[in-house]
């Protein structure tokens, strides 16, 4: 190979090392405005949630109190009391 051959590997040599360096940059750039778009879809999303676990939470907020309030109402009758009384007098071993 003469000079000039070596000079023009040498330069299609740099020019490709430039254009790779070019073109990682460029894949750096893509990902990092994919992962900002991805996070800004994520937190649009998340904002259509919120109310939905607020409804949840007094759904069930409403269905603990009226369980509580028929327990009690179980639990205040006589047969009830009976039970419980036996329960803890054979417990007790007073029977």
């Amino acid at each position: 190979m003469n000079s000039q051959e070596i000079d023009l590997v040498s330069s299609r040599s740099g020019m490709l090392t430039a254009q790779r360096k070019r073109l990682a940059q460029a894949v750096g750039s893509i990902r990092q405005k994919a992962c900002m778009l991805d996070m800004k879809l994520r937190t649009l999303s998340c904002q259509v949630d919120e109310g939905a676990a607020t409804a949840e939470y007094a759904i069930v907020l409403v269905a603990a109190t009226g369980f509580g309030a028929v327990l009690v109402g179980v639990l205040k009758s006589d047969m009830a009391r009976k039970l419980l009384e036996g329960l803890v007098k054979k417990a007790l071993g007073v029977v």
